[in-house]
Order: C-alpha cells, then sequence, then structure tokens
C-alpha cells in the first residue's frame, strides 16, 4: 500500500507567512489613519452634540443652560481655555458656576488621548438662552480648535459657536461662520 502524504511543506508555509507579512506591512498605515480619524470625529462630536443637547434643552426648559469646563465634573473652571479636561451640562437659571444639587444632565472626563481643545478667546463656557442664543459670546462668537497630539493639520478640527447659537465643524484650513479660519 502507498499512502500519500499530505499538508505542507516547509516552503509553502514560508511563503504563506511572508505573504501575510507583506499585506499586513500595508495595511498598518491605512489603519492607523482610520483610529485617528476616528477618535477625532468621537471628540470633537462629544462637544458638539452636548452644546446642541444645552440649546436643545435651554428651548425645551425656557431658561438658560450651560456647558462649561470642568475637571471634577461638580462645578465650572473657569480659568484658561482647555475643554480637554473635561465638561459638564446643566441648567442654570441663576448664572452660576456651581451647578445646583441636581441639575447636572451630563458630564464629559478628561480625554484619554494627548489631543488638545481649545478655545479661543478664551472661553470656558458656552451659555444659552431660552430662545437659543449664546449668551455672553462677543464678536463673531468662538473658535474651539482641537489638535491632535502630534498637532498634524490632517486631524486638526474646529467648533464654532456663534452669536446665534448656531454651531459649525470644519476641518483645518476651512472657513467657519464666514470669518475666521479653522486653523
Amino acid at each position: 500500500m502507498n499512502a500519500k502524504a499530505t499538508g505542507f511543506t516547509m516552503i509553502e508555509l514560508l511563503m504563506t507567512i511572508a505573504i501575510a507579512a507583506i499585506v499586513m506591512a500595508l495595511a498598518m498605515p491605512s489603519f492607523r489613519y482610520v483610529t485617528n480619524s476616528n477618535r477625532i470625529a468621537g471628540e470633537i462630536n462629544g462637544l458638539l452634540g452636548d452644546l446642541q443637547f444645552a440649546r436643545a434643552e435651554a428651548i425645551k426648559e425656557g431658561q438658560n443652560v450651560t456647558v462649561c469646563m470642568s475637571k471634577g465634573g461638580q462645578t465650572c473652571d473657569t480659568t484658561g481655555n482647555a475643554w480637554h479636561s473635561g465638561w459638564i451640562v446643566y441648567s442654570n437659571p441663576a448664572g452660576t458656576t456651581i451647578p445646583a444639587a441636581g441639575s447636572i444632565f451630563r458630564v464629559q472626563s478628561t480625554f484619554t488621548s494627548p489631543d488638545t481643545f481649545l478655545a479661543g478667546p478664551a472661553y470656558s463656557s458656552i451659555t444659552y438662552n431660552r430662545e437659543g442664543y449664546a449668551v455672553g459670546i462677543t464678536g463673531s462668537g468662538t473658535l474651539i480648535v482641537l489638535h491632535d497630539s502630534t498637532a498634524n493639520t490632517n486631524w486638526t478640527r474646529c467648533l464654532s459657536v456663534n452669536l446665534s447659537g448656531q454651531l459649525v465643524s470644519e476641518k483645518f484650513g476651512q472657513s467657519v461662520n464666514g470669518g475666521a479660519t479653522c486653523n
């Protein structure tokens, strides 16, 4: 009886591993692009969503709702412009920086990535009134710029809030709200 051996030879196995390694080496840069893109989109959309929520709640409740920077999730941080440290959304009929008990709607904790999210001019809070207008914002509004840790302009995103409370998100180099450029 003559039995034929089945399986792979060492050369076939090495060739398969080599081809798999080449395919993986080609796929890694695009995988990094996808992960960076998703992280940046999640960060910018987190603040955008909370600002839209605050505006809707202010209109619904008929009173001021504030989104402010907050490191601990209990009070507003009124110094600086670093939104990547976290923020809170709370009902604010009295116009204070310390939310009343039970008035906090949402809390965003500090970013786990080393990305920076800075407002210019240095707005540490945005308050919407019962008509949905942004209260206390002057001039053409504020521009909150998200930079990734590598300072690569491909990942820079801007979130603009104008006096009427309108929110616009743009990529690096694009004009935002008819004047300011995202950079």
